[in-house]
């Protein structure tokens, strides 16, 4: 969850404190300042929040501080406060670079309204640029997208069973990011040794023993020198099994009696050798029932399975899809050198229902395709006005525009009744409650 900070700025006392009540109440962490001066050790480009300043003040006026923030970070949202009579100054601000603009006397759900739009923005454009600096640290490293409560979930088991040496088993669709998040355990885990992954479905069965538990020269015909596995070659790493759910039966014998002993012997060796890796698993099957069907082995299923975790498919985290095809469009246009495409609300509420039965990998290819000017269905000729209206939006104001019209819609498929909204769009009531809030719909009965 975003944190919600407010830089206040106003030198009437009463009205000071009024104004930061009400951010208060809504959730705001705020600094309350008399004047611009009293403002500037707060005023940098990485400030996380959001500013709110009255134009007229002691010394540097508004305007004076809207200049010095767009000339440090342009993306960081100013709400201008203005009195009665103020309205030319305020156009003025909004054309110098102002978020939005408030006239005095304002409401309290006014100055909330404009306040969470502006941190939601803000917000998205940090974890955006977060996302540049994390691809250009770690361009092997992939991120994990998404704000829905199904994957902050997943980012907790991370946080929780990352930093330990238990063996993990991860199951998920094809397509729903298995190896992103035995990735990110490799990080979290803190070991400086090597990540493997190896995909149990592609290794012809009479080189899998040899690939993983290596073998010693003469072990066979073509074995002409000693060759280390890569449970051995992962040493102080992570090995990642992809696809466990093929891993021949025979050779489940061995890996259940390694990963015990935490010891192996290579093909056509005797002398055991220990070895210094954690063993993440994926399957993409019900390895459970796998066991009870006699071809995957139940006491290996349970020796990897210690702890699991459950990805969602992405029709189960649909509120995800604009973050994550954002995310992914972007990353496109910089390896394509290709400039963004635009949409519409229309097209990302269509894009937003689809099945996706290949999960985020089918989202990403999609990306991919937009980017490069060949994906399907994209072209919308009856959508003109709104094709319009969107390319004067931002993409945190798309994003806001297709929620609130996606949210309106099954509010009135459920005739008014959140509790049935809320179950079609697969949000918590909780959740739905504060956005219908946020976007002023009108509703029926709980």
């Amino acid at each position: 969850m975003a944190v919600l900070e407010a830089l206040l700025i106003e030198d009437e006392h009463a009205v000071r404190e009024a104004v930061a009540q009400t951010l208060e109440l809504g959730g705001f962490t705020v600094r309350a300042c008399s004047s611009v001066e009293q403002a500037q050790p707060w005023l940098h480009a990485g400030f996380a929040g959001v500013i709110v300043t009255d134009v007229r003040l002691p010394g540097r006026s508004g305007l004076e501080l809207l200049s010095q923030v767009v000339a440090l970070d342009p993306d960081l949202p100013v709400i201008v406060v203005t009195g009665h009579g103020d309205v030319g100054m305020a156009v003025d601000a909004m054309r110098a670079g102002a978020y939005d603009f408030i006239e005095k006397p304002f409401a309290a759900e006014r100055l909330m309204e404009a306040a969470n739009r502006a941190q939601e923005k803000r917000s998205l454009i940090l974890e955006n640029r977060n996302l540049k600096a994390s691809w250009a640290a770690h361009p092997d490293m992939p991120s994990l997208i998404g704000q829905s409560a199904v994957i902050e979930r997943v980012r907790t088991m991370i946080r929780s069973v990352g930093p330990t040496m238990v063996d993990i088993l991860i199951n998920g669709q094809t397509g729903s990011g298995k190896e992103v998040v035995a990735r990110q355990l490799h990080v979290a885990s803190g070991r400086k040794g090597p990540f493997v992954a190896i995909n149990c479905g592609a290794l012809p069965e009479t080189v899998f023993e040899s690939e993983i538990f290596g073998h010693e020269a003469g072990a066979f015909t073509s074995a002409q020198k000693r060759r280390i596995g890569k449970l051995e070659y992962a040493k102080g790493g992570t090995v990642f099994l992809d696809e466990i759910e093929s891993m021949p039966l025979t050779l489940q014998v061995k890996l259940l009696r390694v990963l015990q002993e935490r010891k192996l012997e290579r093909l056509g060796g005797n002398e055991p050798i220990a070895i210094d890796c954690r063993i993440i698993a994926a399957s993409k099957a019900d390895l459970l029932q796998m066991s009870a069907q006699g071809s995957f082995r139940e006491d290996l299923y349970y020796r990897i399975g210690v702890v699991s975790i459950d990805l969602p498919r992405l029709i189960d985290r649909r509120e995800d899809i604009p973050l994550l095809l954002a995310h992914f469009i972007q990353g496109a246009a910089i390896r394509y050198q290709r400039p963004l495409p635009q949409w519409t609300m229309a097209q990302m509420a269509q894009w937003q229902t689809r099945d996706w039965p290949g999960n985020v990998r089918e989202l990403r290819n999609f990306a991919d395709r937009l980017v490069l000017g060949v994906a399907e269905g994209v072209s919308d000729p009856g959508k003109a006005g709104v094709d319009a209206l969107a390319g004067e939006m931002s993409l945190p104001q798309q994003i806001d525009a297709y929620e609130r019209m996606l949210i309106a819609e099954m509010l009135t498929a459920s005739n008014g009744n959140v509790a049935a909204a809320a179950d079609l769009l697969g949000v918590p009531r909780k959740t739905l409650y504060d956005k219908i809030k946020k976007y002023q719909l009108a509703v029926g009965k709980a």
